[in-house]
């Protein structure tokens, strides 16, 4: 954490903040795992009229080091803290935008001491995760052992109604049988 050579003021306020401030009302549905908790939105909509009146405001930045959360006083106290943001895919722009929109979210709560989500006695951090699902069946191989599948692929593939990719995705194929179903492909034709 950063803060100002002072932060009186600051204090003065951030106390005056929570004793106006109350329970930040859940507003969304984790699709996945079906809990409730509060957006950023949300939580945006219901401290800004208390953080202005008493001179205070948050600003979030998103840097290469991860997202720079600052609560400034109206003085120019201030205190700001540093969160990691994690993305599962940091080339996908819709994902960082996420990881960054859940890292506000956390961030915000946090520097503000919202009195948000509830307390589960720390639980979940203690609790493994539940396991992996189980991998569904793989499917048999595609091979003219069934005449009926390995005809009706030779057949999508004479019509171009299917490619070898597309049945690669549907059936492990092997290289061999692969060159079995493109040598009969040209054979229909």
């Amino acid at each position: 954490m950063n803060k100002s050579e002072s932060i009186t003021k600051l204090a003065a306020a951030l106390c005056k903040f929570h004793a106006q401030m109350g329970k930040v009302g859940k507003d969304s549905t984790n699709p996945h795992f079906r809990n409730k908790y509060a957006s950023l939105s949300n939580i945006i909509e219901a401290v800004t009229p208390h953080l202005n009146a008493v001179g205070l405001t948050v600003v979030q930045m998103p840097t290469v080091e991860g997202l720079n959360t600052l609560l400034l006083h109206e003085s120019g106290e201030y205190i700001s803290s540093l969160s990691a943001i994690a993305s599962k895919d940091p080339m996908n722009p819709q994902a960082v935008g996420s990881a960054i929109t859940y890292a506000r979210r956390y961030a915000l709560g946090a520097v503000l001491s919202l009195n948000i989500d509830e307390d589960d006695d720390a639980n979940a951090a203690a609790t493994p995760p539940p396991a992996a699902p189980a991998k569904p069946k793989a499917l048999p191989a595609l091979t003219p052992d069934d005449a009926e599948k390995w005809a009706k692929a030779i057949a999508a593939l004479s019509t171009g109604s299917t490619t070898i990719e597309k049945i690669r995705k549907a059936y492990p194929l092997s290289d061999h049988h692969e060159g079995m179903l493109n040598l009969a492909k040209g054979l229909q034709e």
